[in-house]
């Protein structure tokens, strides 16, 4: 299993920047089923119609790592110069929140 940076070093960055935005970029029944408090889910299909403000740092995430740094480079190319994929919730040594709808 190929794993993209620590998740939790990337949460611990996220918490101290001022404003930052998580972003789950996993389809919504993956988010649905298990994601980290305050994230908005952002699917990776569905990145090119985010309205995600550019001017605040963005964190994203997905399973292993692989689809959150796919869709920093395409919010990169859309002119977003603050996000950062953090990895793969995977590695997450927290407690996950279920929506209660599923």
């Amino acid at each position: 299993m190929i794993l993209f940076g620590d998740i939790n070093k990337g949460l611990k960055e996220y918490r101290s920047a001022a404003g930052a935005i998580l972003v789950d970029v996993r389809e919504r029944t993956e988010f649905a089923f298990g994601h980290i408090a305050g994230a908005v889910n952002e699917p990776l299909s569905m990145i090119l119609k985010t309205s995600l403000p550019k001017e605040v740092p963005v964190f994203l995430y997905c399973l292993r790592g692989s689809r959150s740094r796919k869709a920093a480079g395409i919010l990169k190319k859309m002119g977003y110069t603050k996000v950062k994929s953090i990895g793969g919730i995977n590695g997450y040594k927290g407690e996950l929140v279920q929506d209660k709808q599923i």
